[in-house]
């Protein structure tokens, strides 16, 4: 095997900052609904679980894709994928604008999150291969909520843009944006610094072993169930009910809930790199950190779920701001993912992992639009705080198994290392807790 380019160097950063970009432009397809949602009501006459269904679908079909789109990564590789995703995502957003039925509609949201779906893994895999391992779990995190900006466009330009110049021509500037990426991707995107044909001519038989032996390692659990129980209340409320909960729910105005998920995003950012250096500096109390982030979420939608009323505005920047957090702590699975499996099935293990936080965001979303039409049959029209307060609490049925699933597998994992003679090298030199 010879590498051709240096590991972290100025074309690990050129490939990187492109892969970014279209995972960017895929988080602002992922979550512009979340702004739009409202207005797609009105646009085709639907209820509150027809609403959800938008995203439900799109989340879905993201989650039903994670693991053959896993394998096709190890199989075909990064640039590949990114190329077809970003195809699919312009595509469907195009048929998106035009839609002008509710079954139009679903259909463009499933292929948006067919695109999606190859994105994500796809420059991770490009992350694990361009740097060095010390430097990779703070580069995954960096990659995480770099690619929430796509949220952050959704809340201001996209709102603006809808309000200004309607439905179509909004999203149709939004698909353009796929057409220019695409260039970038042929002229700057490269697989792998090394010279290496082990994975051009890797069989399918030998790519679904990989996923085979990347499932059995409970490692790789560990890592969906982190990325599970984490992930999903920050996607759930930046996705589709956070707009509503917060303008219809609390009161703030369409500008005033716009600066709170700005606010997320940029919670997001600051937290990332801090993530990143605790899991760098402290590998053995990664699901640890998981553990106590969950707790501290549930505490905090606790409190504003049982104020009386509307919360305070500055209940609600704690709010998002702990939310938000849940993204790069979510990211902890990723790195599970990498320490326990070889860079062979690299793919087929982050597929898995991600299948975690949108199985459990795409669960969410439906449970909440479910209760909303039975507390409010009505519609967006008839939603009031009380309509928020039961729909949103059901997001504890969600964290509390994850949080089980997360013990079990880490004491699973625990007993592993100690025991097995192929994981020596992962045996923490003190006798500090391996949270792992």
């Amino acid at each position: 095997m010879t590498q051709t380019y240096p590991l972290g160097g100025r074309r690990a950063w050129m490939v990187w900052a492109t892969a970014v970009a279209i995972y960017i432009l895929a988080i602002f397809h992922r979550t512009s609904l979340g702004v739009a949602g409202l207005v797609a009501a009105d646009r085709f006459d639907i209820s509150s679980a027809e609403l959800a269904t938008f995203a439900i679908v799109q989340l879905g079909v993201y989650a039903a894709m994670q693991i053959p789109v896993g394998a096709l990564l190890d199989r075909f590789g990064s640039k590949a994928l990114l190329g077809v995703g970003l195809i699919t995502m312009t595509m469907a957003q195009i048929g998106f604008a035009f839609a002008g039925t509710y079954t139009a509609g679903v259909v463009a949201r499933v292929f948006i999150g067919v695109g999606d779906a190859m994105v994500f893994v796809s420059v991770l895999r490009l992350v694990a291969l361009w740097f060095p391992p010390a430097r990779t779990p703070i580069v995954t995190q960096v990659t995480g909520i770099i690619g929430q900006v796509g949220s952050l466009l959704a809340a201001y330009p996209l709102a603006f843009a809808l309000r200004e110049f309607g439905w179509t021509t909004s999203f149709l500037i939004a698909a353009g944006a796929g057409v220019a990426l695409s260039v970038a991707l042929v002229l700057v995107v490269i697989d792998s610094p090394y010279d290496d044909q082990e994975r051009t001519d890797l069989k399918m038989r030998a790519v679904g072993r990989a996923v085979h032996l990347a499932w059995k390692e409970p490692g790789t659990r560990l890592g969906l169930w982190c990325h599970f129980t984490a992930q999903f209340s920050s996607n759930v409320f930046a996705v589709m009910w956070g707009y509503p909960f917060l303008t219809v729910g609390q009161g703030l105005s369409a500008s005033e809930a716009s600066v709170l998920l700005a606010l997320m995003v940029l919670a997001g950012v600051i937290a990332s790199p801090a993530f990143g250096v605790f899991v760098a500096r402290y590998p053995y109390s990664r699901s640890t950190l998981v553990l106590w982030l969950v707790g501290v979420m549930m505490v905090a939608w606790a409190v504003v779920l049982l104020w009386p009323g509307r919360a305070p505005v500055w209940l609600l920047v704690v709010l998002v701001v702990v939310t938000a957090a849940g993204g790069p702590g979510s990211m902890v699975g990723f790195d599970l993912a990498r320490t326990f499996n070889p860079s062979t099935r690299l793919g087929s293990a982050t597929g898995i992992v991600n299948v975690g936080g949108f199985v459990a965001a795409l669960s969410t979303v439906a449970l909440i639009g479910i209760v909303l039409d039975v507390v409010a049959p009505g519609g967006p029209a008839t939603y009031t705080v009380d309509s928020f307060r039961w729909a949103m609490a059901v997001q504890y049925l969600v964290w509390i198994p994850g949080l089980v699933m997360i013990v079990r597998y880490r004491r699973r994992t625990r007993r592993l290392i100690q025991t097995d003679n192929a994981y020596a090298h992962m045996i923490p030199p003190r006798r500090i807790d391996p949270g792992w």
